[in-house]
């Protein structure tokens, strides 16, 4: 077991968002979240992410207790052991596709030349080796995913959260993208946890659950 969240509420003013969550998963597992707007996936994703406090209950990653550190250990956490993909790529636009990739490797203090090398091997491994150069305008919208998918690979984090990833791709792209997970999990034991509005792309994970009202169903 790679994660472990327990009994977890959240409240933003008057509402009560996340109501006792309760979740495992296991190291190169992908599980899909499911639910309709306001079932509170995206906030149980920022808090298992770090990005957000739960008001009570216990998050533990890799037998660490996170939900106990303080802002700079969870900043410190995140950039090492965490890797996020948005709906949209978030890719900073004046950098190529490799630099996007090796900016979380350069804040972690990795050697310029490594993360070069590492940027440009998960590049390769995404099929975007001819790519390298180009910037996020010089991209489709299915390859700048890729990139965002490379960058939050390159520190080996030990779970990529992605929240709504394919949500802004056509039903091709979208496809492949879920397609491109199950290639990491098989390829590089990786860990992810998406959640998503597509039922079918959902299907295709290896556990599908679902939020209804802050709960677990």
């Amino acid at each position: 077991m790679i994660l472990q969240a327990k009994n977890i509420f959240k409240k933003f003013e008057s509402v009560q968002v996340l109501k006792g969550i309760d979740l495992t998963v296991d190291a190169a597992e992908i599980v899909a979240i499911t639910g309709s707007s306001g079932a509170g996936k995206s906030t149980l994703l920022h808090i298992i992410g770090t990005l957000d406090k739960a008001d009570s209950g216990t998050i533990t990653i890799n037998n660490q207790l996170i939900s106990s550190y303080s802002e700079k250990q969870l900043a410190s956490f995140r950039n090492q052991q965490m890797g996020f993909v948005f709906q949209f790529h978030h890719l900073l636009p004046e950098f190529s596709a490799l630099e996007n990739v090796m900016l979380p490797a350069l804040i972690a203090k990795e050697k310029e030349s490594t993360a070069k090398k590492n940027a440009a091997e998960l590049l390769d491994l995404l099929g975007l080796k001819d790519r390298i150069s180009h910037r996020p305008n010089q991209l489709s919208g299915g390859e700048a995913q890729r990139v965002a998918i490379c960058r939050a690979l390159i520190n080996k984090p030990s779970i990529v959260l992605a929240d709504e990833p394919s949500g802004n791709l056509d039903s091709e792209n979208a496809l492949a993208l879920h397609q491109l997970f199950l290639k990491l999990r098989d390829e590089l034991k990786q860990t992810f946890i998406i959640v998503t509005h597509h039922e079918q792309l959902a299907a295709m994970a290896d556990r599908k659950l679902m939020m209804r009202d802050g709960k677990m169903l």
